[in-house]
């Protein structure tokens, strides 16, 4: 039997899912380029990055390229590169696809808001003054929701600033990779802050980063607030561990038999939330990039660390 032969159906979903990963790429980056690059509205994230330099260095062309072009190119390989050397081949494919497509149409996007293309169409600060960056904070938000939650559904990463908090979790193992995405974004904001020395538009880039994750909650997640996962893997200690330390949940190890083998298996078996599906993902591909992962939406989870708080230790 040929291991490495995909029957029609397994193709027909690498398709889709790599279909789904840069229309939700493309979608992310026109939300970005159109409305919150033009009124630099910061969100976190490498447009975050790009527009604290490109308002901290002088602008500049080189051949047909804008320093924004650049900064976005520069930051965007390199999180991968630096994805690539420190986290593997497993991850890195993940973010390959956007990496590739994120760039040209972000820079695509950014000119249709110039004077005069499309009679002005995309620039709404033409017409609608003030009012403008409002807009462009809440359908900034929006788009960038819709993009992401779209390419997660394609089960790939949009990678980003992400990578630097995973590199900062693989040296120091005891970091939660959610606090530390956290921390990384927070981070990005407060040095737009400083560069740009506006209130106005960092609270309007708080506001469009809650409305993009209330956007990626309701279509990655429907009305499901958790998932289901279950693992299996010759390396489940290894797993069960990083589970435990990194997403801070419980397991349950399963005993199993392979239908076909009929070798024992063990099966680790997590709930989980939406925020931490990338985490458990890149947890299992680090560690077993040939385990089998099944997850499902959970439509109700009741018990500790869901509807009551899991216990404190020191006080056991």
């Amino acid at each position: 039997m040929n291991k490495n032969k995909y029957s029609k159906k397994e193709i027909f979903i690498m398709i889709k899912n790599i279909f789904l990963v840069i229309i939700g790429t493309v979608i992310l980056a026109f939300g970005t380029g159109v409305f919150l690059f033009p009124f630099d509205i910061i969100t976190g994230g490498i447009a975050g990055i790009a527009i604290t330099l490109n308002n901290l260095i002088p602008e500049f062309e080189f051949l047909a390229f804008k320093s924004y072009d650049i900064y976005v190119f520069v930051v965007t390989w390199g999180l991968f590169l630096l994805g690539l050397f420190v986290l593997g081949k497993s991850f890195s494919l993940k973010t390959l696809i956007s990496t590739i497509v994120y760039s040209p149409v972000f820079s695509i996007s950014v000119r249709l808001v110039e004077s005069g293309v499309f009679n002005n169409f995309f620039d709404i600060s033409a017409q609608y003054g003030e009012i403008s960056v409002l807009l462009g904070s809440v359908f900034g938000g929006a788009f960038v929701g819709v993009g992401c939650a779209i390419a997660f559904l394609g089960g790939g990463s949009t990678g980003g600033t992400d990578i630097i908090a995973f590199v900062i979790c693989k040296w120091f193992k005891r970091l939660r990779s959610s606090v530390v995405i956290f921390i990384v974004d927070v981070a990005v904001v407060l040095a737009g802050v400083f560069v740009l020395k506006d209130l106005t538009l960092s609270l309007l880039g708080i506001a469009s980063a809650f409305i993009c994750a209330i956007v990626i909650d309701k279509l990655f997640l429907g009305e499901s607030q958790a998932f289901i996962a279950q693992i299996v893997s010759d390396k489940h200690e290894e797993i069960n561990q990083a589970i435990i330390s990194k997403l801070d949940r419980t397991t349950t190890i399963l005993e199993a038999t392979g239908g076909f083998s009929k070798k024992g298996k063990k099966v680790v078996m997590v709930s989980f939330t939406m925020r931490q599906y990338s985490t458990l993902i890149n947890i299992v591909n680090i560690i077993d990039k040939t385990a089998f992962v099944s997850i499902h939406r959970a439509h109700e989870i009741n018990g500790e660390g869901w509807t009551r708080p899991s216990p404190d230790p020191e006080k056991e």
